[in-house]
């Protein structure tokens, strides 16, 4: 996943960090920087999706090789309010096409995390 993060030019500005790597499950954290916030000063919904994307697809990967994403549903369940985003994503089930993970994205605001995000995503092969 070092790789990935490598050669991605959006995944760098963000300031993806893995903090676990296990077939199957991923753990994923950014930093909220204010130019990642909307006009009420939390994370943007497009860095929330974004980390529920990602954290998705590189579980998928870790368990299929290269993977793009298909879809993916995002549930919103509170604002992103902290100094950090950290997202978990875990494999339900992989076929021979297609990988159906979810995520879970939270803020972490004075080290406590509050669950701000769920998702469900289909990812493809490549």
């Amino acid at each position: 996943m070092e790789q990935a993060i490598a050669i991605s030019p959006f995944t760098n500005w963000v300031g993806t960090k893995l903090l676990d790597f296990d077939p199957g499950r991923v753990k994923i954290s950014a930093a909220i920087r204010k130019e990642m916030t909307q006009h009420h000063g939390f994370a943007h919904g497009a860095i929330v999706g974004y980390m529920a994307d990602t954290v998705c697809a590189w579980a998928a990967a870790s368990v299929v090789g290269d993977v793009v994403t298909s879809e993916y549903k995002l549930n919103l369940l509170a604002p992103a309010i902290g100094e950090e985003l950290t997202a978990v994503g875990e494999v339900i089930k992989a076929g021979g096409r297609q990988v159906v993970t979810r995520a879970d994205v939270y803020a972490v605001k004075d080290g406590t995390e509050k669950i701000v995000a769920t998702a469900l995503a289909t990812i493809a092969r490549v």
